[in-house]
């Protein structure tokens, strides 16, 4: 249910999402609590994960304690908070669309925002390799990509609610709308390839394994602080309800107030970063993989030239296709019925614990030798909560009453949502363990970045797809005026002007469900068993054969 139901699949995703949002189930692991690939979405956290475990083998007992790097840590964990600021603004910024009664044409193209995070594999060989020497590798590039995210928020605080259309009578700009949040998460992925190298030289060997607690700790909070808390604060009704004694017509915060906020906040941050900062040059990461940005590249062409990787990357590219509509789509039509965007951002919440405890349920099925079993597995019940996502969809509006809705209703969507995120986790850490299975362990980061880019890509595209289709398969019909239609906007302005009403006789949405279902299933049939066939391949079939 996306973008909010109850995370760019792919989006910081988040992914997860991620991807991309509270409750999103467009992306494959949810920004919040994501551990790895999807949730860096483009698998730094390997490398983080990697040196963590490296360090636990290596260092001495009685060695340097973590309080003795306390600052260090928590400035991790503040640089990682703010990187999921802009994470969050983007997810929440689709819910307010439908709340503007946007089309799912301009959804779909919105959705183009949460590509970068899924896409930056594309630019992280230049960000490691160009920098300044005297200024610091790291800080070459967090410091002016910070000092650019904070200027562009407080500058488009003074212009959002006029893309939004808060002005006249004016609809949304999402073309303005879509290039300026790409640029948000464009550079929050720039952000996102600094702080990830800047941490495996920040703390020392002993301490590094931090770097993923705060990895996932941080972006959980700033997420959260960008959609849920926002959310809420817009809302008049939550604020009116729950904050005030006399109810106003405007929630506590508005979008502007929030994007000026947070740029100043991210202006404060990064001036004492580069001033009071200094990179560890005592401490090196380990021996590069790769010997150089045109190395790199080659490297990336060379593995998957092979046949045994094109083979997967094809597979996973299409697996996700039968999960499009529900997942793209479904919290969009919930918003659409009248469920308050802030009580399905609420709704993100008791999902957390869950969230923690899945993958660590999940590893040990699929710890062994055969873990693209479990994804199979799982593939099936992910499809028919498809048509139970449908079904949501279908009662709502049958369940509302004047107050809003029962609190059955929210516990049968909750209940919807941990179902949902059973089955996702186990398609999702099983890909996971299969790509670190794989992976040539003289190549490990790189390949890995690269296994976990095409997975993002493979939820990334089935969701753009899935929302630029909702409206076409839709069916209306001219009510109260004759000889006149609804299939095109300017039919629709003539119906109304001749005094009808444009009534929705089938919601693509449905149809969409169907078809999107039908294809799962067909996938399962016929492709999957080729994709656990994969694990038969012997190890040779996935080592790259370097000539340098």
């Amino acid at each position: 249910m996306s973008p909010v139901t109850a995370s760019q699949e792919g989006g910081r995703q988040r992914r997860p999402g991620s991807r991309h949002h509270c409750l999103d189930v467009r992306s494959e692991a949810q920004p919040a609590l994501a551990l790895c690939g999807d949730g860096l979405a483009g698998g730094e956290a390997e490398a983080l994960l990697a040196a963590a475990e490296e360090a636990a083998a290596a260092a001495p007992r009685g060695a340097r304690g973590c309080r003795a790097e306390l600052g260090s840590i928590l400035l991790l964990l503040v640089l990682y908070v703010l990187q999921g600021i802009p994470l969050g603004l983007a997810g929440s910024v689709p819910l307010i669309l439908q709340s503007k009664s946007a089309s799912y044409t301009d959804q779909a193209f919105f959705s183009f925002v949460f590509w970068p995070f899924s896409l930056k594999l594309l630019w992280a060989p230049l960000v490691d390799a160009v920098y300044l020497r005297g200024f610091g590798r790291r800080k070459s590039w967090l410091v002016p990509t910070q000092y650019v995210l904070g200027v562009f928020m407080i500058y488009m605080s003074t212009q959002v609610d006029v893309l939004l259309g808060d002005g006249e009578g004016r609809g949304p700009d999402v073309v303005a709308l879509t290039v300026t949040f790409f640029l948000f998460e464009f550079l929050a992925a720039t952000q996102d390839i600094a702080v990830d190298g800047w941490a495996l030289t920040m703390l020392s060997r002993e301490n590094v394994g931090y770097a993923s607690t705060c990895n996932s700790v941080g972006q959980t909070a700033g997420y959260f602080l960008g959609n849920v808390l926002f959310l809420a604060l817009e809302s008049p009704s939550f604020c009116n309800k729950y904050l005030r004694f006399q109810p106003q017509p405007r929630g506590i915060v508005t979008l502007s107030d929030f994007l000026f906020f947070w740029g100043a906040v991210f202006l404060i941050t990064t001036t004492l970063v580069a001033l009071l900062k200094k990179e560890n040059k005592e401490l090196t990461p380990t021996k590069e993989e790769t010997n150089g940005i045109t190395d790199t590249y080659r490297l990336l062409f060379s593995i998957i030239k092979m046949p045994a990787v094109l083979t997967f990357c094809l597979l996973i590219l299409t697996a996700k296709v039968g999960f499009s509509a529900a997942d793209a789509v479904t919290g969009l039509k919930l918003v659409e019925e009248g469920v308050p965007k802030e009580h399905l951002a609420l709704l993100a919440v008791p999902m957390v614990p869950l969230q923690i405890i899945l993958p660590l349920i999940i590893s040990k099925y699929t710890a062994g030798p055969q873990p693209l079993n479990t994804f199979y597995k799982a593939m099936p019940f992910r499809l028919l909560l498809g048509l139970e996502f449908a079904f949501l969809v279908w009662w709502t509006p049958k369940v509302k009453h004047e107050g809003g809705f029962p609190v059955y209703y929210y516990a049968v969507v909750l209940l919807s949502y941990a179902l949902h995120q059973i089955t996702l986790y186990s398609m999702y850490v099983a890909i996971m363990a299969f790509n670190a299975k794989v992976s040539d362990p003289l190549i490990g980061g790189t390949y890995m970045t690269l296994l976990n880019t095409v997975s993002n890509l493979g939820g990334n595209w089935p969701s753009t797809v899935a929302l630029w289709l909702v409206d076409p398969l839709t069916v209306k019909e001219c009510a109260g005026a004759q000889d006149q239609t609804c299939g095109t906007t300017l039919a629709a302005e003539l119906c109304t002007k001749a005094g009808g009403s444009c009534v929705t006789t089938l919601d693509g949405y449905y149809v969409e469900s169907v078809i999107c279902v039908i294809l799962g299933f067909g996938w399962w049939f016929l492709l999957g068993p080729k994709l656990k066939k994969l694990q038969d391949e012997g190890q040779s079939s996935w080592k790259c054969k370097r000539t340098n």
